[in-house]
């Protein structure tokens, strides 16, 4: 221990950008100064990228999705750019930060997959990860063939059998196999391998027409929370996305997957739990309050309201949105699905400032509607910051060192001005105190975030 009772070597943080539309407040992109219009510009993306390895993030992460959702375009853009081809251009304007996309296992097979996986790490130099998803909206089963989506243990069944068969495919061709002798022999072909998977979900013969990627296997991230998911993240995810309000309900998760992973026979210590993490940040806590508000005021009250109300199974239209939030009654007496009414009364209980000077999602006030709304409207549950970078810094060591989590997604509430803020001023706080790299260690995602 240091003189200060610091640990001599204190857990590093790590920090991805979750990088989503204008940012994750439902009303950024209603913003004056949001850039609603460039969303399919690919130098906007670059340069949220570019900012982040300036910050010497770990990766830029994208999420996906197989439907339009049509219902929900009245209220704001649901739409990006499909992110592997994104993730391709934004190789080509950064050096070292890592890279990666959700892919459905409901919807891709492992050939095309693995193959897409192996091409970016070879385009980036071995930055390339993926999130492994099962996917959630039977409209996005219309888009693929499918009348309604498989049941959730089926979809988690084949998504660890289709985890098993990249890993496979990935080391099919050893790139050592390539001697290009130009007198006539390109591949030293008796080292290849057909893997000749043929399982429940899958046939696939092999070996993948791509030789092995740079990180030989680029990183797997997973993101369920059910028990099939802390299964499938135990058996073969470096990387586990998570939503957490509070620590508490945090370390809990963080000590059953490490459990779940050591009981597969491999070393807790080489995964990383992520929770996602929304930052609202200014220079006082009165600044950064007053960010959050100017977002929460920009939320269609009225469409909230009636969201809310099907959220908790009673009638919330006529609630003052500036008010404390009202008592409930019983869950028994509310028509409302559990996991969801359960989530909003969690947050109701937990959000808020204790004694109006801490910013952490563990403090306790009851919040106003208008909170609640802005809490639902701006990561739905993820653990949300406000407040200065000091105490941004404070809250998220907090988290590392009582082992509620490895790292955090970060969840700009709106882009770029969050992300900016985020990298100029809490990034800084974490360098100068030893806990945040000030230059990357490896060259490849594999060695930034595992090494």
């Amino acid at each position: 221990m240091t003189d200060n009772g610091e640990p001599d070597n204190p857990a590093q943080v790590h920090l991805n950008l979750f990088a989503s539309g204008c940012g994750h407040h439902a009303a950024a992109w209603r913003a004056a100064d949001s850039d609603v219009d460039r969303l399919g510009d690919i130098s906007r993306w670059e340069s949220l990228a570019q900012t982040a390895e300036r910050g010497r993030l770990d990766a830029v992460f994208f999420p996906d999705g197989q439907a339009a959702r049509t219902e929900a375009l009245t209220a704001g853009p649901t739409w990006f750019l499909e992110p592997m081809t994104t993730l391709a251009a934004i190789s080509q304007v950064t050096e070292h930060i890592g890279l990666v996309s959700s892919v459905s296992s409901t919807f891709w097979d492992p050939f095309h997959a693995a193959r897409f996986i192996a091409s970016l790490d070879h385009i980036s130099g071995g930055r390339a990860g993926l999130n492994i998803v099962t996917s959630q909206l039977d409209a996005e089963a219309r888009n693929h063939g499918m009348d309604a989506l498989p049941n959730h243990a089926v979809r988690y069944a084949r998504a660890g059998e289709f985890a098993e068969t990249l890993k496979e495919l990935w080391g099919s061709w050893p790139a050592e196999s390539i001697v290009a002798d130009r007198s006539g022999r390109y591949t030293e072909t008796s080292q290849l391998k057909k893997i000749n998977h043929d399982d429940r979900w899958f046939r696939v013969d092999g070996p993948l027409n791509i030789p092995t990627p740079p990180q030989k296997q680029p990183v797997i991230f997973q993101a369920g929370v059910s028990e099939p998911g802390r299964d499938l993240a135990a058996s073969h995810a470096e990387g586990v996305f998570t939503v957490a309000w509070d620590s508490q309900g945090a370390r809990g998760f963080r000590k059953d997957v490490r459990a779940r992973t050591a009981a597969m026979g491999r070393n807790p210590d080489h995964v990383r739990v992520m929770p996602g993490l929304v930052t609202y940040i200014g220079s006082t806590e009165e600044e950064a309050r007053r960010y959050q508000q100017e977002l929460n005021e920009l939320l269609p009250v009225e469409a909230a309201l009636h969201n809310l109300s099907a959220f908790l199974g009673v009638d919330a239209t006529s609630w003052d949105p500036d008010a404390e939030f009202p008592e409930l009654p019983p869950v028994s007496e509310c028509d409302a699905a559990p996991g969801r009414s359960a989530l909003v009364r969690h947050i109701i209980a937990h959000a808020g400032r204790r004694g109006g000077s801490s910013s952490g999602p563990d403090d306790l006030r009851r919040p106003t509607v208008r909170e609640l709304l802005g809490y639902l409207a701006a990561g739905g549950g993820h653990a949300t910051l406000v407040g200065t970078p000091e105490q941004a810094a404070d809250e998220i060591i907090r988290w590392i060192d009582c082992g509620a989590a490895d790292g955090f997604n970060i969840m700009p509430p709106s882009m770029p001005h969050g992300l900016d803020t985020f990298v100029d001023q809490v990034v800084p706080v974490l360098q100068e105190r030893g806990r945040f790299r000030r230059e990357y260690e490896g060259t490849t995602l594999r060695e930034n975030l595992l090494g």
